[in-house]
Formats: structure tokens, C-alpha cells, sequence
């Protein structure tokens, strides 16, 4: 016998939804950054944030730690638990509210944002010998959860992103390849999981990573905004010509085509497809100013990391003299937004490959940014693709960064850095120049490549080298009297200095011509 009334009968099924509605409301919620398997930042307070209903209690258990909050007016709520040591005994994190969220599987040890673009982006699936690295992946304490993309014009609060996932054969190909391989060595030097924090967006300037505050801040970044101004108001014109272009370009490849498969692909090979222009707000390569870093890093700032993991840098060769200060005001950025003033910041700088835009003075520029405290760079020059921009040797990519952390926040006694150039004297016809973390310093396939020097009429020529205990003596037979040398100042140069180490000198110039 149904207990309704036959008047009330019709309104029940409003009703139910009405009742799973204001349930929902009231549920408690987090964040994607919390599911199952993730890792908490060792030795930092760990903020736990999230939604419930307005006045709600919100009660955070983890280990023998239990804090209670209070769901602010609009229903947002946070708590901090206290430091703990790190381990990859994993155990429960429960939330409870009106409702309860328990994550499983969730470890102690290191968190890593590592962003930039496509070569922080690229996966295990795609480095080298990748079955191979896929079937030995056995490193449970090793998570990766990838950050949605999302642009925005404003900070955003929340982002999507998929669960943690751990390092296993069924998961680790779609882990970032840089991010993976310094993980492994990091792990297998320390014991101490690591989280990996997926935040890339392939083909994408600087610009957009950089937070709106920071960039209004230096009237020396207002032709950032101004050129984003100017290439909007330009975009209806260029997407008509591209648009012709590649109604033009389709029919010389359809002509080929009919003449033959190899005529195709020869075609294909000598003349890329047009791409759309790049100022588009909706394009798959943005380089709107700031909304990048408004839609996928401003909604994670509350989060405890270790540090950041930065490869980034190719998409601003065609301005290589802006990204100096870019660079480190994004670094600063960063570092204000997560609480930490001297956050580790380590990146790689940009490899070896053919191209005609400035990239040494991209190097350049990355490397200028050194001078900021808990900063490091992993040079690249040596094992780069001149035909590839996306370089598959990612394992010693990450090899050469993980140096960098056990170096300078383990304290362990290892070379983390290449031979870099600290001056020159010139007499006699002889450059003598002199490094830092030179110790061995040798030479691979033959003699010193890549050298040049120049006089008077700054005119440089190929020059040759000679190590000795103090250094390296660069002369040319062409250059009587040198005032200015130069090692692998090339897109794509061959670079052959190392240190006993094994760690490549780095490209240097001691002029600034």
C-alpha cells in the first residue's frame, strides 16, 4: 500500500531530485589534485581544500594528525596538516563532512610541477627504446597526475585533471618522459616517492605561463600586451590568408599525388602544411599573455611542492632577447604564488637543432637566469636531434636534472654541472679561457669543436683548442690578435667538451656583440 496520498504521489519524483540536488550540494568535495595514490609534500605543512556546504564541519585524518575547519560562506574550507617524513608505506586520507571521502594508496615524499612544453610533454611511449622502459617500470612510489589544459582571461580556482597514477608498465607510457626519468634517479639515489605533476602545453611561448599581476607590474613587459593587442585585432586578416594558403597547398598535394605516391611524399617532405596563425585565443598553441598560468597553475598554488621542473623555451626563439627577463620574472612568479621564495627551479636548456632563429641567445637567456638562488640548469647541447625537434634521449635529460636535486637538496657529492665559461685572457694570439666544474676536462670524437674567435673587425672564424691544466687555448691562424672567443654558438653545433663527470660544457661567448 503506498503510504502517499494520491494528490502528493505526482510531485515525488520532483521531490527525489530535489533531495539528490541539495545531497550534492552538501557532499563534500576536493580538488582532483586528492585521489587515490596521491603524494604529499615531505617535510611542508600540507594544505587539504576543498567544497561543502556553507557552515559545515569538515573534519582531515591522516596518519596519527586529525583537523577540524569550518565551510566558509561559500562553502570553501581548508585545513593544514603538520610536516611529516617521507614514506612509501601508503595510507588512508579521510575527509569527512556531512558526507566522507576516504583516498587510498596516498605516500609521503617529493612533488615536482614539471611544465613547459611539448619536450616536457612527451611521453615514455615515445623516448627511446620504449618497450623496454615500459616493461621494467616497476616503481609504485612514483605517481604522475596530468593537469587538464585550460586557458583563461582571469585566475581560476579549479582545474581538472585525471587520478595519480602509479609508475607500472599498464601506466608509465603516458607519463612525461623528462619528468619520469628524473623521478627513477632520484628515487633509486634516495628511497623518497615522487609525485609528478603533469602541467605542459606543447608549442606554447612563455608568455602565457606567467602570471597577469607579474606582467602589469614591469612597464618593461607592456609590449607583451601590446603585441597580444595588435595580433588580435590582426586575426580575421591572417586567418583568411591562411585559409587561401592551405586551399593552395592542398591542391599542389593532391596534384603530386595523382603523379605518384613517391611525387607525394617528396611534396610532403619539402613543403609543410600551412598553420593557422598562433594569436588565435582558441588555438592549440596559445600565446595569450597569463592564461595558461590562470587556468592550470593559479588553481594549484595552495598545493605543497617540492619544486618545479621547467622545459620550455624553443616557441621564444624568434624573440630570444625578451626571454631573459621573462624568465626570471616567471620564475619569481611561481615562487610567490606557492609561498616559497627560493622554491628549487630547475630546466633544461634548449638542445642542439637546425633552425634559423636565435637560439643561442635562448641558451643565453635561460642560462642568465642562474644568478636567482635554488636555480640549475640541465644542458642539452650534446644530445639533441638537429633533424628532431623533439629529441628521444629524454632518459639522460632526466638523468642530468636529477643531479641537479640530489646536488643541491640532498646535499650528495656529485658533479651536477658541465664545464661554464668564467673568463678569458687574450695574449699572444691565444684565447685562454677558463671554467668552472672543469675538473677532467676533456674532449670526445677528436679535437675541441665549434670554437671561433674574432678580432677588431668582429668578424669570427673557426679556431682550435688545446686543454691544458688551467683551462682550454683556443687561436686561429685567421685572427692575429683575438679579442672575443666563441664555443658551439650555433643552432645545432657539433659540442664535444665534457668533464670528467661526463656533463657537457655549456655554450658561451665572452663578447655581446
Amino acid at each position: 500500500m503506498n503510504p502517499f496520498p494520491r494528490r502528493v504521489r505526482p510531485l515525488l519524483p520532483l521531490a527525489i531530485c530535489l533531495l539528490a540536488v541539495a545531497a550534492a550540494q552538501a557532499a563534500v568535495r576536493l580538488p582532483p589534485w586528492f585521489s587515490d595514490g596521491a603524494v604529499l609534500q615531505r617535510g611542508q605543512a600540507n594544505t587539504i581544500w576543498g567544497w561543502a556546504s556553507a557552515g559545515e564541519k569538515v573534519r582531515v585524518a591522516f596518519h596519527a594528525q586529525e583537523v577540524e575547519t569550518t565551510a566558509d560562506a561559500e562553502g570553501r574550507w581548508r585545513v593544514v596538516l603538520k610536516a611529516e617524513a617521507p614514506t612509501s608505506v601508503a595510507a588512508p586520507l579521510r575527509v569527512t563532512g556531512d558526507t566522507t571521502l576516504v583516498l587510498q594508496d596516498v605516500v609521503v615524499g617529493d612533488v615536482w610541477i614539471c611544465a613547459g612544453q611539448s619536450n616536457m610533454e612527451a611521453v615514455v611511449a615515445n623516448a627511446l627504446a620504449p618497450a623496454r622502459e615500459i616493461a621494467a617500470a616497476n616503481f609504485p612510489a612514483i605517481r604522475q597526475i596530468k593537469i587538464a589544459r585550460q586557458l583563461s582571461e582571469a585566475p581560476k580556482e579549479e582545474v581538472g585533471a585525471t587520478a595519480w597514477v602509479r609508475a607500472v608498465p599498464e601506466q608509465v607510457g603516458r607519463f612525461s618522459a623528462v619528468g619520469y626519468f628524473f623521478a627513477r634517479e632520484f628515487f633509486r639515489k634516495t628511497g623518497v616517492p615522487v609525485g609528478l605533476v603533469n602541467c605542459t602545453w606543447s608549442g606554447t611561448p612563455i608568455e602565457p605561463w606567467i602570471s597577469g599581476e607579474i606582467l602589469a607590474r614591469d612597464p618593461a613587459f607592456a609590449p607583451v600586451a601590446a603585441r597580444w593587442k595588435t595580433d588580435l585585432a590582426a586575426y580575421p586578416e591572417r586567418r583568411a590568408a591562411f585559409e587561401r594558403a592551405l586551399a593552395d597547398w592542398k591542391k599542389l598535394a593532391e596534384a603530386e599525388q595523382r603523379k605518384s605516391p613517391e611525387a607525394h611524399r617528396a611534396f610532403l617532405s619539402a613543403h609543410r602544411a600551412p598553420r593557422p596563425p598562433s594569436t588565435a585565443p582558441d588555438h592549440p598553441y596559445p600565446s595569450n599573455p597569463s592564461a595558461i598560468y590562470n587556468g592550470m597553475v593559479h588553481p594549484l598554488r595552495q598545493a605543497a611542492v617540492r619544486g618545479v621542473l621547467w622545459y620550455q623555451g624553443e616557441a621564444n626563439a624568434v624573440r630570444a632577447g625578451e626571454y631573459a627577463a621573462l624568465f626570471r620574472a616567471s620564475i619569481g612568479g611561481w615562487r610567490t604564488a606557492f609561498g616559497q621564495p627560493e622554491m628549487p627551479f630547475y630546466w633544461v636548456q634548449i638542445a642542439n637543432f637546425l633552425v634559423d632563429t636565435d637560439w643561442p641567445g635562448l641558451r643565453e637567456a635561460q642560462a642568465a637566469a642562474l644568478t636567482l638562488p635554488a636555480t640549475g640548469q640541465a644542458v642539452t647541447i650534446d644530445i639533441g636531434d638537429p633533424h628532431d625537434i623533439h629529441p628521444s634521449n629524454k632518459q639522460e635529460v632526466g638523468r642530468r636534472l636529477a643531479l641537479i636535486a640530489l646536488a643541491q637538496l640532498e646535499k650528495r657529492a656529485v658533479e651536477h654541472h658541465g664545464p661554464s665559461f668564467s673568463g678569458v685572457e687574450f695574449a699572444k694570439g691565444v684565447a685562454r679561457v677558463s671554467f668552472r666544474h672543469a675538473a677532467g676536462l676533456h674532449t670526445r670524437s677528436g679535437a675541441a669543436a665549434s670554437l671561433e674567435v674574432a678580432g677588431e673587425d668582429r668578424v669570427f672564424h673557426a679556431a682550435e683548442g688545446r686543454i691544458d691544466s688551467e683551462g682550454l687555448l683556443v687561436s686561429s691562424p685567421a685572427v692575429p690578435q683575438p679579442i672575443a672567443v666563441r664555443y658551439a654558438w650555433k643552432a645545432a653545433p657539433q659540442a664535444n667538451l665534457y668533464n670528467l663527470a661526463g656533463l657537457p660544457a655549456a655554450p658561451f661567448r665572452s663578447d655581446a656583440w
